[in-house]
């Protein structure tokens, strides 16, 4: 019974312990930092720094296009580099940058430091995300990191507009360091370095492969270009979108309280989307939250006031994490070797740039607010139509895909 029992842990993927697990979830949250901090830190740009609302979307593009690149480059050095050194010089990189924004004020140096430090956030968050791809249960590790989002955007948007600029900075830098205690517990190594060190035949089948071997190549390349789409929506809204009210009549008071409780409406969005995953399956009901989703980020084209305020931002909240939830299982259901798990950062960080940057010149172009949350409606329903075809596509040759849960 206890050789058994020894055989078992040693086969046990390191990925699993709870320490790995432990410190994933925790780089997930500070990695991915400024991507749910964005709309007070684009005011407090605007406030505090007295760039223009023009020059802060080029500066969230910047930053969480460098979370983009970060993660790619990952995506191409994870299987062969040691884990612990990536993040390491990750954190370098981060803290670096963010250090050097304390007294570098001009706009173009703080462009060029934001993608210095998207850049060792988008490594930093890469490594993390990977890690909780190769769980033996990657599906329930992401819901729990999107479960530990809702608290985590509800401190940031409380806690940031009470800071000074450097303040903020200060904050990123303080938590990229609390991680060096706890370097150890990140695996060293990816799963296919374990499975050749144990003598496992296939391992390197599995990474070359990279999905399920009835699963077509293209299909994982599909469902991250749908997840570049859906974070044009996401990049764009969430930058702009304390800004938008602000410019209209939606009190600023309200604007506030409304972002920091909507962020709990994550909590209902990741047990529902448990619940119904359980019932109907990945596809179906992220189907219908793109579609919901499309329809609470148009409402705003209208005009803002405290009412279509609260309904589009808990409604965004809601939906953002319940979508989230279901891109990244997908992925993960697919994905043999965690090689795309990888790239979902980049994916997230190509459309943070592309959102900010169209939103930017929309607002350059002079064509208000209104633009901006016509365009985001209509990258979702974008997106939709990328996860609609697959559905009808592969329902029927490929049910575990199409129904999966």
């Amino acid at each position: 019974m206890n050789s058994a029992e020894s055989d078992e842990n040693s086969s046990k993927s390191p990925f699993d312990h709870w320490t790995s697990v432990g410190i994933s979830l925790y780089m997930t949250l500070v990695g991915y930092g400024v991507l749910v901090g964005i709309p007070v830190i684009s005011t407090a740009w605007v406030k505090l720094l007295g760039f223009s609302e023009v020059e802060v979307g080029y500066l969230a593009a910047a930053d969480l296009g460098g979370l983009s690149l970060g993660a790619f480059i990952s995506s191409l050095f994870i299987s062969r580099f040691n884990r612990r050194f990536m993040v390491i010089f990750a954190i370098l990189l981060a803290v670096t940058a963010n250090w050097l924004c304390i007294s570098w004020v001009d706009y173009q140096q703080v462009l060029y430091l934001r993608l210095l430090a998207g850049l060792g956030s988008g490594i930093y968050t890469a490594v993390a995300v990977s890690s909780l791809g190769a769980t033996s249960k990657p599906a329930l590790a992401y819901n729990a990191m999107l479960f530990a989002f809702a608290f985590s955007q509800a401190l940031e948007l409380h806690f940031l507009p009470l800071l000074s600029m450097s303040g903020i900075y200060s904050v990123f830098i303080f938590f990229f360091m609390l991680t060096v205690p706890f370097i150890r517990w990140i695996p060293a190594h990816a799963l296919k370095d374990l499975d050749a060190e144990n003598g496992a035949p296939d391992a390197q089948t599995h990474i070359e492969n990279g999905i399920s071997a009835t699963i077509p190549k293209y299909v994982p390349w599909l469902c991250l270009l749908a997840m570049v789409i859906t974070y044009v929506n996401i990049g764009s809204y969430w930058t702009y979108i304390e800004l938008a009210a602000l410019s209209d009549t939606a009190t600023p008071s309200w604007t506030g309280q409304v972002l920091v409780w909507s962020s709990f409406c994550s909590i209902i969005g990741c047990a529902f989307a448990t619940l119904l995953s359980n019932r109907f399956g990945l596809i179906r009901p992220l189907l219908v939250a793109l579609f919901t989703m499309a329809c609470a980020v148009g409402l705003l084209a209208n005009g803002i006031d405290d009412i279509t305020l609260l309904v589009s931002v808990f409604s965004f909240n809601l939906l953002w994490i319940f979508i989230d939830v279901y891109q990244m299982s997908t992925i993960a259901n697919i994905d043999v070797a965690g090689k795309y798990a990888a790239m979902m950062p980049a994916a997230q960080g190509l459309g943070q740039i592309i959102g900010p940057i169209v939103s930017a010149s929309l607002l350059d172009f002079e064509l208000g607010y209104s633009s901006i949350f016509l365009m985001c409606s209509g990258a979702a329903l974008l997106a939709m139509g990328i996860y609609f075809y697959m559905f009808l596509t592969f329902r029927k040759k490929i049910p575990e895909f199409a129904y999966v849960s």
